[in-house]
């Protein structure tokens, strides 16, 4: 199944086997002429909680397949380190994640081609190459792809809570629709999950997997790259650690890094490119002086409301030994079940003021309350509205501990840094609270669990928002797109400044998206794919859209 590298001479080697690597190494490797060599610093996804949709509180925090990163302090949140997960196994985070397929709202990308150069990362573009990444069971349509190697599903599982949200959804105001990732991108919807037949459909299962196949595709697990190799402003290979062995490959096309927002910028500052005064004082010699690496950095807060449940509907029996036998069970048999759900299955795209251009809040949904206690979960009866705040204007920075690749990144987000990003998130409480108050919910509603019922104010409400606001797992933005003096690559994704080099991930967001990252950075690779085998571009697609002006006039 893994062929090492025998060769030394690849034509592209992809660092990281994750989300962008896996969909890189499929398409690439098409072409029978080229030959294609994947490193991953994690294990094979053999961990059979990996595949099983409600298995994904087995994975989220296992050591043995995540880099399990902390944030540095975060002033803004009271001084808290907040954790940060990222996949380090084949899959990268699409192994480990909650499976949420959504792409964020049209004008997202409409936003990034404003930016000179950028002119063709419109979504007009890009969703071309969304339909062509998946293969959604709600069947292709004009915003759906039917053909592509990405399993994607609408939630299917029955509960009356989830029925009560979308009661609520009208009853508030706040709306309701079929498809968020379609016509109407906005309201209370069924979220898209990546599975397909009841299991997860990672990046590797979808993509990299059936390729593996192929002669002139190879990938080496467990190889921590140490460098990239520069000579004469080229990258032309890799250091890495494998097996306690110190390697060389050589890439005579391209190195391309798919190591995600956080480590990424980690790589290419340990590889000489970066801010060289910084580079220096971390005695670090300079290859090239790219500000913009590790700047720019972005991500989705997120904030809680839960309410006990007065009625036996809630999945709080999951924890319970025979109820997981039961559940797993029936998973292996038919593939179908609670053990089919990523359990999120109900959220929406909503508006917290009148001032967003489009919706600000998204929501995640689920008929039960849960707790972490350190890497177990506990489950209540109750229910969870989880909200992110979708355009933060707070920016951090990805720094290094230390010139050793085995180090954490340091990651300051500067979460809430910005006094808008607070104000949205206390409006974000008050418009759960608006939702989950409704008539619809009312045979369900006992006790608020979080905030405390006590908590009203919007002092009070800011006061919760610092004290326990935690990531949506959405980092990005740290090598962006552009031709500013903080932009790291070029609209085809090289690095300015340096040939032969490309970066294909989350990073490359010069504005993160209104939405979870997953989609998008497949969507980014699809399109990278294109750039480096010097294919034409897909044509431009302008499905019409659902459009409500919630402004101010």
């Amino acid at each position: 199944e893994i062929r090492l590298a025998k060769e030394k001479l690849f034509d592209y080697i992809i660092l990281g086997a994750g989300s962008a690597g896996c969909v890189l190494a499929n398409r690439l490797s098409e072409n029978p002429a080229l030959n294609v060599h994947v490193l991953e610093a994690g294990p094979m996804d053999h961990k059979l909680m990996i595949h099983i949709p409600a298995g994904v509180y087995n994975v989220y925090k296992d050591p043995s397949i995540n880099w399990n990163y902390n944030s540095e302090s975060e002033p803004g949140c009271d001084g808290r380190q907040i954790q940060l997960p990222r996949g380090k196994v084949l899959g990268g985070s699409s192994s480990i994640n909650s499976m949420v397929y959504m792409r964020g709202h049209p004008q997202d990308y409409d936003r990034w081609a404003q930016a000179p150069g950028l002119e063709d990362w419109g979504y007009a573009h890009c969703l071309p190459y969304f339909k062509r990444c998946e293969s959604s069971d709600r069947g292709e349509n004009e915003w759906r792809g039917g053909h592509g190697p990405l399993g994607v599903a609408r939630g299917h599982l029955e509960n009356p809570l989830f029925d009560a949200l979308w009661e609520a959804g009208q009853q508030s105001g706040q709306g309701t629709t079929e498809d968020l990732n379609g016509y109407k991108p906005e309201g209370i919807a069924r979220l898209d999950s990546t599975s397909k037949n009841g299991r997860r459909s990672s990046a590797a299962v979808a993509h990299l997997k059936p390729a593996l196949v192929r002669p002139n595709l190879s990938l080496e697990t467990g190889a921590l790259v140490n460098r990239i190799l520069i000579e004469n402003k080229r990258a032309v290979g890799v250091e890495y650690v494998s097996r306690d062995n110190t390697c060389e490959l050589r890439a005579s096309k391209a190195v391309i890094v798919c190591c995600g927002a956080i480590k990424t910028p980690q790589l290419l500052m340990l590889s000489g490119i970066g801010p060289a005064d910084y580079l220096k004082s971390m005695d670090i010699g300079p290859e090239l002086d790219l500000p913009g690496v590790g700047q720019n950095l972005q991500d989705h807060l997120t904030v809680i409301t839960g309410f006990e449940c007065t009625q036996p509907v809630t999945l709080h029996h999951l924890t319970q030994p025979l109820s997981k036998l039961r559940v797993g069970v029936q998973w292996l048999l038919t593939r179908s079940g609670i053990g089919a759900s990523n359990i999120w299955e109900m959220g929406g795209m909503v508006y917290g003021n009148t001032e967003a251009a489009h919706p600000n809040l998204q929501y995640h949904f689920t008929p039960v309350y849960s707790e972490w206690a350190g890497r177990k979960i506990l489950l209540y009866p109750g229910y969870q509205l989880n909200c992110d705040q979708l355009r933060p204007l707070s920016r951090g920075e990805v720094k290094l501990h230390s010139a050793d690749p085995r180090d954490r990144p340091a990651a300051h987000f500067n979460y809430l840094s910005h006094p808008q990003d607070l104000e949205e998130l206390v409006e974000a409480l008050k418009v759960m609270q608006d939702i989950l108050t409704q008539p619809a919910f009312d045979g369900f509603r006992g006790k608020r669990i979080t905030p405390a019922p006590e908590i009203t104010s919007d002092r009070e409400l800011a006061d919760y928002v610092r004290a326990t606001a935690d990531t949506d797992y959405h980092p990005s933005g740290t090598c962006k797109m552009g031709s500013d003096d903080q932009a790291v690559v070029d609209s085809e994704l090289r690095v300015h400044g340096i040939d032969g080099l490309r970066v294909v991930d989350a990073s490359v967001m010069p504005t993160i998206v209104s939405g979870n990252l997953n989609a998008p950075t497949q969507m980014i690779a699809e399109r990278a794919a294109d750039y480096l085998l010097g294919k034409p571009p897909l044509s431009p697609e302008h499905p019409h859209f659902h459009f409500e002006d919630h402004s101010t006039t």
